[in-house]
């Protein structure tokens, strides 16, 4: 596409635009578990009017714009307070979880090198079921990383004895999930505290997922065990509110334990021709939008209103369990939030995965083991049993192919 010599009309670009998205993922409708959040309408207009009122101001600027310095703050103070920050805990907005996690990685690197430690190539020690952006940040900084199997036990958690070993005195970082994305389980945390304890290694916690639904799953009875700063050994946390925090995209908290170590996280620079500027985070410009709509969208909620929310979640993630189940399907592991995983004993997942796509749903898979992958939102209690519906559909599908390819076998050799 070249630019056009003319300017076209809103209308026409309107128009377009609806146009170009008629074969997008059907996320309004219930039928998209990944990468949208769906809290309904009510949430999704908050989310548009916050951001648009701050959507030309920069967070890169505090001091020309306080009201978006002083938003940042209060979002980082309401996450902390979720998270069971110590007095003198601290943090940063950032664009997203991979943000977050690449500047937790940078600090404790930096923390490591001003403590006369990581003496040769640094390495950081986490699970096989960690987020692939910390491969991504350890490749941008030249990190060596060692995924750790899981345990054997099919709880599909973190193996911290393990992790243990695969420490050495190059080692900056261990890292936790609180949930894991592939599996949606949360890792031992307190074990490897008890572990980053004896090495006197960083422990970086990645809550992207649930450091804003873990807590209120906890206030709603739901058994999640100590994931956050409650445990002492945890240095930082990544938690994303574009995810489970219902918050416009891209927004992301970065959060530690003092500011001892969060000081070694900002950029700071005067050796050149311009002002001279500091930066918290990997980005210059800021976004305010997404500051002011996060802020919005939390104060708007509450405790009481996330509450709601997340119960919806987890009471819809039980009922796919149920159905799956039913089904003859395998859930990984003991889901308890709004992920869930889970795969069938006689049939490829990848198999039914295709049949499901077919009938309009866009979800996700899981590769170790292959399975089948949600990520549930408030929205999806309106259409769970239509997914539940197709995929049996769905299964029955693959199992009449898979009985039409044996006869075929049969007839082969008969």
């Amino acid at each position: 596409m070249k630019m056009p010599e003319q300017g076209r009309a809103w209308q026409d670009i309107q128009s377009d635009m609806i146009k170009r998205g008629a074969g997008d993922a059907k996320w309004r409708d219930g039928r998209t578990a990944v990468y949208v959040f769906n809290a309904g309408e009510e949430i999704a207009a908050i989310q548009k009017e916050a951001y648009a009122a701050f959507m030309s101001e920069n967070g890169l600027g505090p001091l020309a714009f306080p009201s978006l310095a002083q938003m940042e703050k209060d979002v980082i103070s309401m996450g902390l307070g979720l998270l069971h920050g110590p007095e003198g805990s601290t943090g940063a907005m950032t664009s997203g979880g991979t943000d977050s996690i690449t500047m937790a990685i940078k600090t404790a690197r930096d923390f490591a090198r001003a403590d006369g430690r990581a003496r040769e190539r640094s390495n950081i020690v986490l699970p096989q079921s960690a987020h692939l952006a910390f491969d991504k940040a350890a490749h941008l900084m030249d990190i060596e990383v060692r995924r750790v199997a899981l345990k054997t036990d099919g709880t599909f958690e973190a193996d911290s004895s393990a992790m243990g070993e695969a420490c050495d005195d190059d080692t900056i970082m261990m890292v936790g999930s609180a949930p894991n994305f592939p599996h949606g389980i949360i890792d031992p945390i307190e074990a490897l505290g008890e572990i980053a304890k004896q090495k006197g290694v960083w422990l970086h916690v990645d809550a992207c997922v649930g450091g804003y639904f873990a807590p209120f799953a906890r206030m709603n009875g739901v058994p999640v065990p100590a994931f956050d700063f409650d445990v002492p050994a945890v240095h930082s946390m990544s938690a994303d509110l574009h995810k489970y925090g219902y918050a416009a995209k891209g927004a992301s908290t970065v959060l530690f334990r003092s500011e001892e170590l969060f000081k070694h996280m900002p950029f700071d620079m005067n050796q050149w021709s311009g002002a001279p500027m500091k930066t918290p985070t990997l980005a210059g410009t800021r976004p305010g939008g997404a500051i002011s709509a996060a802020w919005a969208v939390m104060n708007h909620l509450g405790i009481e209103g996330y509450k709601r929310l997340q119960g919806q979640v987890c009471a819809t993630r039980e009922r796919v369990e149920e159905g799956v189940k039913r089904l003859g399907f395998e859930v990984l592991g003991n889901p308890m939030l709004g992920l869930i995983a889970f795969r069938h004993p006689d049939h490829h997942a990848f198999a039914i995965y295709g049949e499901i796509y077919r009938r309009g749903w866009f979800t996700s898979v899981t590769k170790e083991p292959p399975s089948l992958h949600l990520m549930l939102s408030p929205k999806h209690a309106d259409f769970i049993e239509e997914y539940l519906a197709d995929l049996e559909a769905s299964l029955r599908a693959v199992e009449a192919s898979a009985d039409a390819e044996k006869l075929k076998v049969e007839a082969r050799y008969s």
